[in-house]
């Protein structure tokens, strides 16, 4: 019973390098017997997918899952999404305006309406690092909540950054690169992206500056040594050395910062310097093509366990992860093929899709992106520090508000407490600490169980763990002290800052 127990079978890639064939005759087989185990077998069953089948304690082997193209969704949405415009004309945006941020390559992927782009083998080549991710059952979840549910997470942890977010800096990185670009500039919240767009640098020599938000560059430490270690050079936001943050200083010296503020920054200085381009860590609609790397393995994964999910949650700030685990499955679902619910999470304290508007708003607070059409809050809008410092942000990606207000998704807010609440249930039955961003899906996740631990219902729950927390455990602390608080919505406050966005006729 126990072996049958430990048995149980997730699809999944381990990313080490599958050793030589004497390493495992010679050196495998001593090191097997030499702690009382039996060899393996050099060929594990494969499934006609292409993915192998295996324990959750552990294989030897890699099986060979990557996606070699990235899908955009805009090709199968029945009503195509509305184009940005130009933050001084209003006029819909051409190519060449784009072009002293971003890179001709990233242009083209930011406006096609192509349903595949290849993705490039030097990229791929770096996925290889820690791609393809697991996709792992929470039984022991499963038995704490006492629920006829089987709930999948697809963990997006074991990147060298720890985030789903290489699968977009690995890319843009290399574009940049091959267009002679010399240094990046880029935001982040908690860091996540900041660090993740840092290690693709180092990897193709690339400079990297990054302005993060000054209430993560403050909590979170560890973060910003992180990104120094690769490399990068690292300010908290808002700062002195640009005249948006400048700006924002002279309004309040205390600003906690936000994701719109630390965007102003970056894109200040990447405009003002022939050498620099400018890096976004979500909310474009190329970002969220990058990451579609993490649906199209799902799908693979869950096909070869013979499972279709029924409800697919995730946590939703800018809207890059979300959409990487559920764009793939809503073309299935748009096809016919299967009829998920698709759900997003947002936090109390910063809910653009469950409060904001559907309306034209720039990217950050100083007015320099382009006009999207998204769910905002309103970009002069300054969320409350809560400790998922990635979900800070005014609105949402143009692709899932389009997506929304077709009625293809829901969405709702969790407040925070809550949140690590179901974090701490996770690490304790699962074992892994997520990061703050996903506790919002985790609590979504227990909800739903619970759900159908009440109907008796046996649904299947895909779920987007897309990064741990290791770094994060001051917040944890706070909780487990019982100090951590829900920070309240402001509804004048967001009523005063949507005031400021700018008049667009739909």
């Amino acid at each position: 019973m126990r072996k049958k127990q430990m048995a149980q079978c997730v699809v999944i890639a381990n990313p080490l390098p599958t050793p030589s064939p004497c390493f495992h005759s010679k050196v495998g087989k001593e090191w097997s017997q030499g702690f009382g185990l039996s060899a393996r077998p050099l060929n594990p069953k494969r499934l006609s997918s292409g993915y192998k089948v295996r324990a959750t304690f552990g294989s030897a082997d890699k099986s060979i899952g990557i996606p070699h193209q990235w899908y955009n969704v805009i090709a199968d949405l029945p009503v195509k999404p509305p184009p940005p415009l130009h933050p001084k004309t209003y006029e819909p945006i051409k190519p060449e305006d784009l072009s002293p941020l971003f890179p001709d390559e990233l242009i083209r992927q930011e406006i096609s309406s192509d349903r595949f782009i290849d993705i490039p083998d030097e990229v791929l080549d770096v996925y290889k690092l820690w791609r393809p991710t697991p996709l792992i059952r929470a039984k022991r979840l499963e038995k704490l909540l006492d629920t006829p549910a089987r709930i999948y997470y697809k963990y997006e942890g074991v990147s060298p950054a720890g985030s789903h977010k290489p699968n977009s800096a690995v890319p843009q990185a290399w574009y940049n690169l091959q267009e002679g670009v010399k240094n990046v500039v880029t935001e982040t919240g908690a860091g996540q992206w900041g660090s993740a767009l840092a290690f693709a640098c180092s990897i193709f020599g690339l400079g990297c500056e990054v302005w993060q938000v000054r209430a993560s560059y403050d909590s979170k430490p560890y973060r910003r040594l992180m990104m120094q270690t690769w490399g990068a050079k690292v300010h908290p936001s808002p700062s002195i050395i640009t005249e948006a943050g400048q700006r924002m200083l002279q309004e309040d010296p205390s600003s906690p910062g936000s994701l719109g503020i630390a965007i102003s920054e970056a894109v200040e200085v990447a405009a003002k310097n022939a050498d620099t381009k400018y890096c976004l860590g979500s909310v474009l609609n190329h970002v969220l093509l990058h990451q579609s790397v993490i649906g199209e393995e799902c799908l693979k994964q869950m096909e070869a366990i013979g499972e279709t999910p029924d409800v697919i949650i995730g946590c939703t700030g800018g809207g890059s992860n979300f959409a990487g685990l559920s764009f793939p499955f809503l073309r299935e679902k748009l096809n016919k093929k299967i009829n998920p619910v698709i759900r997003a999470v947002e936090p109390a304290a910063c809910p653009s899709l469950t409060k904001g508007i559907y309306t034209y708003d720039y990217g950050d607070t100083a007015g320099m992106t382009p006009l999207m059409k998204m769910h905002t809050l309103g970009h002069n809008f300054v969320p409350d520090p809560i400790h998922a410092g990635g979900l800070r942000y005014h609105g949402m990606a143009p692709l899932i508000s389009h997506v929304f207000d077709l009625g293809l998704m829901e969405a709702i807010s969790i407040p925070q407490t809550e949140c690590f609440e179901g974090a701490i249930q996770f690490a304790r039955s699962e074992g892994l600490i997520p990061a703050p961003e996903p506790t919002h899906a985790i609590a979504a996740t227990i909800r739903e169980a619970i759900h159908c631990r009440e109907t008796g219902e046996a649904k299947v729950i895909l779920t987007a763990m897309c990064g741990h927390g290791h770094f994060d455990l001051p917040a944890y602390e706070k909780y487990l002290q019982g100090n951590m608080v829900d920070l309240s919505f402001s509804e004048d406050k967001v009523k005063a800052s949507l005031a400021n966005i700018p008049q667009v006729s739909a």
